[in-house]
């Protein structure tokens, strides 16, 4: 009895580490979501589309909501096995937490590589997001919105830099004007054009997502490896309480 009541509360504690990784992760997906749609709108509005490898970008917010409701019901469906003694939830928790171990390894072995992946296929963009901006931009009020929106938030200016705006109708129609977000407004004297532009040097969008995604991939996979060893513990537990439940009757 002492060693089943053991048994039990480390589901729980085991259980309770899941269901709050769940809340984190669905919390993120939902601010992925919702933050991301400028920037995914930038990649939807490109000439001839996306590469298709990117356009996937906007199935990250999907995934985690989707891996932090799995979660949360893995949570819980730990906690009921463990109180009610059963052996069909607790071989569903096991199976299903096996799997889903097996999914956020392959994830976490994915996001270690993804560096070199997004640089190539951020690299491919160039041509299209640059001739996109030369039509569009200051053209097209949604699309002119959407990169205003992205800029002033990443403090980033076109695609590498400012040189992106030329001969767009905004730089054109404002006679050498670029958008604000592309000059350091504490040194710049004036409008925003060529000469401040330069003098300001501010890095380009894509640039500041690729730094975006290096400096959160090696956080995101210790999360991702945390949840993974709270999984194993949980699964081995489960296991044993299943088997005693088994001796039991």
């Amino acid at each position: 009895m002492c060693c089943s009541g053991f048994l039990k509360m480390m589901m729980f504690i085991f259980n309770g580490g899941i269901f709050l990784a769940g809340v984190v992760i669905l919390g993120v997906g939902v601010w992925v979501k919702v933050d991301s749609g400028s920037l995914l709108g930038l990649v939807e509005d490109m000439d001839g589309g996306a590469p298709s490898g990117l356009s996937q970008l906007a199935n990250v917010a999907y995934l985690l909501i989707a891996v932090g409701a799995v979660l949360l019901l893995i949570g819980f469906l730990g906690c009921c096995g463990a109180v009610k003694e059963s052996r069909c939830m607790l071989l569903t928790f096991f199976s299903i937490v096996l799997i889903l171990f097996l999914v956020e390894v392959a994830g976490a072995v994915v996001l270690l590589v993804f560096d070199d992946l997004a640089e190539d296929l951020l690299g491919h963009l160039e041509g299209e997001v640059k001739q996109s901006i030369r039509n569009q931009y200051g053209r097209t009020e949604g699309f002119t919105s959407l990169w205003d929106a992205t800029m002033e938030k990443f403090t980033c200016c076109g695609y590498k830099n400012y040189t992106d705006f030329e001969g767009s109708f905004f730089n054109e129609q404002g006679m050498d004007l670029y958008p604000p977000t592309c000059c350091n407004l504490t040194i710049t004297v004036g409008v925003c054009n060529t000469l401040e532009a330069e003098r300001s040097n501010i890095d380009g969008c894509f640039q500041k997502l690729l730094q975006l995604i290096e400096e959160n991939a090696v956080i995101i996979v210790a999360v991702i490896l945390g949840i993974a060893a709270l999984e194993i513990a949980a699964m081995v537990v489960s296991m044993v309480l299943y088997k005693q439940i088994g001796n039991k009757a």
